[in-house]
This record gives structure tokens, sequence and C-alpha cells, in this order.
């Protein structure tokens, strides 16, 4: 790490802005390659002069992980429910340009045999640098925003045995394929997934004779976390029956090596009981569906899924009205997806909660990357801040995934203010910015401008005017600045994104 500020250094410069939280060369190509079919910063970024946060810059912050420089226009000129209804079909968007930067990674491509003739590490760093690209740079934003959920949701630690080996494919094949579909599609599909079946030891999972007890580790999750929730109504003899259910599935070694199959041998082929539901002997490998279909048409499911989405787009405390009616909307649809993400992002609750969420640090990263126009490769250096900030992609040990709540990520402050100050400042390797660039696109053709209307880059950071004490701030950070060097810029750049209007969303 460079150029890393110590608490006792940024406090004093941070106060100004009111930063100490009141709350509880391939690189070069691929740059080259957006500038050149549009994928850079436009000439021209309008400002604006609001005082309340815009709601395109709020749609595309929440739905997504923040604007890349000209997104708010194009939402404005596009039209809110047409952007919606748009990012709801990512097929129909082109993302050739993120594809290209990202396809470098080559074994989140490959199938898990081939991935066991790679090293751990270099299967770590594709996969984290993979997800971390595709945030940044797609334009299919509320996809990759329902990519992270889920894999929170259905959590996997890549560093449990041979996870690592067969992470790329659950997240290809798991949750990239069905984020915007099923619910129920995806919970069978990480049923059966082998790094799944590896992480919650289902592949250990075996008829254990009349007396015995199977493997219920899985079975608990799945109802606990992924279907009904803690409070759902299930008891230990539903855990006991769905674990039941789940017998015989096994990994395949050799040409095979990593992929799931059923061994009927090792299944509880009787009669089992879950949620009151009867499955019928003589089922197999088909009792994993009736299980999930059982768990997913449950209405503690409905009422799970909805209020964990709510909680993630407008909340920590979701509203009960909101969650009530994205249920709704699931038990409706049966358990489709986009039209309980049409009912948050077109409600009156979501519209209203803007600038009320704090940023995670894997979004905070992203959003500075996007906000500035950055030219990144996801290098060593980017990912070592996520680590420091406790937010590596894929390494949350327990099934429940990252936390949501601001409260446990408070301690990484020090570290976000390194990460805005060393990345305007270009000390990040192959994380490039080109402030130059940007100041002239939103108006700031020069340091002189800039110290005479700093608010401009407030704004055009936070999505809104800054107000009376953010202004006086600024101005007077900015009067007892000499603006002769552009480290200066970059420095209250740095003091922005590290503000508390840009860590909120």
């Amino acid at each position: 790490m460079t150029n890393e500020l110590s608490r006792r250094e940024f406090l004093a410069i941070s106060t100004l802005l009111g930063c100490a939280f009141p709350l509880a060369g391939c690189s070069n190509l691929n740059g080259y390659v957006a500038d050149r079919f549009g994928g850079g910063i436009p000439e021209k970024i309008s400002v604006t002069n609001s005082p309340v946060i815009d709601p395109a810059f709020h749609l595309i912050s929440r739905a997504g992980f923040g604007p890349w420089p000209g997104d708010v226009e194009q939402i404005k000129k596009q039209g809110e429910k047409a952007w919606i209804e748009e990012q709801l079909e990512p097929e129909s968007i082109d993302d050739r340009l993120c594809d290209f930067r990202a396809k470098r990674f080559e074994s989140v491509f490959l199938d898990p045999g081939t991935c066991y003739e790679f090293k751990r590490e270099a299967l770590r760093k594709d996969l984290c640098r993979y997800h971390l690209m595709r945030s940044v740079y797609s334009k299919r934003q509320l996809l990759e925003s329902m990519v992270e959920f889920f894999s929170d949701h259905f959590n996997i630690y890549i560093e449990k045995g041979d996870c690592i080996y067969l992470k790329a494919t659950d997240d290809r094949a798991v949750v990239r394929k069905n984020a915007l579909g099923c619910f129920s599609d995806l919970v069978l599909s990480s049923a059966t997934s082998p790094a799944m079946l590896v992480y919650l030891d289902g592949k250990e999972n075996k008829k254990e004779g009349p007396h015995g007890i199977p493997n219920e580790n899985y079975a608990r999750e799945l109802l606990e976390l992924h279907t009904l929730g803690v409070d759902g109504g299930y008891n230990q003899k539903d855990v006991y029956e769905a674990a039941r259910c789940l017998t015989g599935w096994r990994l395949e070694s050799g040409s095979k090596r990593g992929t799931a199959y059923f061994d009927p041998s090792l299944h509880d082929d009787g009669e089992k009981i879950v949620l009151g539901k009867k499955i019928r002997a003589g089922g197999g490998e088909k009792d994993v569906e009736a299980l999930v279909n059982i768990a997913c048409v449950h209405p503690s499911t409905a009422k799970h899924i909805a209020k964990k989405l709510v909680r993630h787009f407008v909340s920590e405390d979701p509203p009960e009205s909101l969650v009530n009616s994205v249920a709704k909307r699931f038990s409706e649809s049966g358990g489709q997806i986009k039209p309980m993400l049409r009912e948050i992002l077109y409600s009156s609750e979501f519209k209203a909660s803007a600038g009320s969420k704090m940023k995670r640090p894997f979004q905070f990263v992203v959003s500075c990357l996007r906000a500035t126009g950055a030219d990144t490769m996801a290098g060593d250096e980017v990912l070592e801040y996520l680590t420091r900030m406790g937010h590596g992609p894929f390494q949350y040990p327990t099934p429940d995934g990252y936390p949501t709540e601001a409260n446990p990520w408070l301690g990484t402050l020090l570290w976000r203010w390194n990460f805005a100050f060393a990345l305007c400042s270009n000390f990040i390797e192959n994380a490039g910015v080109s402030l130059d660039t940007l100041c002239t696109a939103i108006g700031l053709e020069d340091l002189d401008s800039i110290k005479k209307t700093p608010e401009v880059l407030f704004s055009y950071m936070a999505g809104r005017s800054p107000n009376h004490e953010e202004s006086k701030a600024i101005k007077d950070y900015v009067s007892r600045r000499d603006f002769k060097d552009e480290k200066v810029r970059d420095e209250l750049v740095g003091l922005i994104l590290s503000s508390p209007a840009f860590q909120k969303v």
C-alpha cells in the first residue's frame, strides 16, 4: 500500500467535510478500447444544482453501483421507467466492452475439472477480479446488484475444501443464470451445485440406516437462510426430513471431476413429511425438487425474501407495507424475481429513501471507481484494500453472508479514506483516473475554476448540491489551500469521496 494516511493526519483535514462519520500495460489497451467505443468519460457532463439527491442518481446508486460519468444524463434522457425495464432484460443491453475487459480471467469460464489444474491463488484472483470488473464496467447494473445480493444469500466461502475450484461454475451457472429469473430455479440449482455440496457438506449426506441421522448442515441452512427464514415456522423434524430428501448427492472424480451426480444406493428413498407436506417414497433424485417446491411456496419464504430485498434496496429497517406488497408479488408470480424488483423500484418508499443507507466496502470501492471513470484491471492493490476493509469477494466464512447493516462496517472507514486518496492521486497500481478529463467534462477547466466553484465537484459526486454546512466546509478548506498544484485538487476529490454524502447511498 502507498500514500496511506494515519488516522491523526486524516482527521486533521476530514473535519472540514464532516468525514468523521456521525453514523451508528493491458490496462492501457482496455482503456483505449473503452474510450474509442464510447466507454470512457464523455466530453460534457451536466451536474445537478438541486439540494435533494437527483432521482436518476438515486436510481442507479441503489439499483446498481453508482453512476459512471454520463449515466445520470442517459437515464434522464431514456426515462427512469424505461431504464428499469431495460435493466430487467439484461440480454437486451450491449455489454461487449465489459466482456472485453473481463475475458482475460480465463479460469472463470472453465469447467470444474479444468479448474483443478490451476493454483488456488490464481483461481482466487481471477474470480475476485472478474466479480469486481463486472460490477465496475457492466452496463447491466441491476443484474450485477442482484448477483451481489444472491452471492450473499447463497454464500459460499471459497477457502473451504475444494470450493475454490467449483465456485466459478456456481457463479456462472447458478447465481448469474438465475439472478433475475425464478427463485425456485435458483434454489434448486444451488441445492445441487458442486460448490454448495462441498461448502455445506451435502456431498457427505447419505442414508444412515433406521436409527442414523443424516447430515443436516445444508438442510438447516436451506430452511433457515435460503427460504423460510429463522422464524419461518419450521422445526427440527422438518430439518431432519429435509436432510433425508437430500441424501445421495456426490461429486465425480476422474475426467468429470467436480461435477455432481446422484447415487441411488446412498439415498433415503422412504416417505418424508416436510412442513406438513408428504413426499412419497420412491422419488429418488426427484426428492430434492419436491423439497425445494414445498419450501419455496411456503408463505414464510415470500415474506423472508421480500424483506431481504427491501433491506437491500431501500432500508435497513424495511417498511412493512412494502415488504407485504413485494411478498404478494412473489406469491402471485410463483417466485419470479422481476415482479418483486418492479414493486420495489417503482415504490414511493424507494424514492423517499435516497441517501439513507451506508455503502458496504465493496459498493464504496466500486462506486469510487465508477464515479471517477477509472481505468482498472482490479489488480492486487485494489483487492488488498477490499481485504483490509473486510469485504473481499467470496471470503465470508459463515453461510449467512456479509452483513447488510452499517454497524459492522464502521471500523473500515480509515481504509476507505486511504483508498479514496490513493485512487485520486493515482497511487494504486493498475487503477488510473484522469481528474483533468473528468473536471473538464463537468465544466471545471482549470485549477482556478475549481477554486472558485468547488461545490460543482461535490454535486457531481453526491448527486445533489452541498447544504449550508457542507458548502461552508468546502469553501473554508479551499481558502486555506494553494491551488497552484494539482495535488490539492486530487486531495479535494479524495475528501469528497470520503465524505458522508458520498459514502451514503
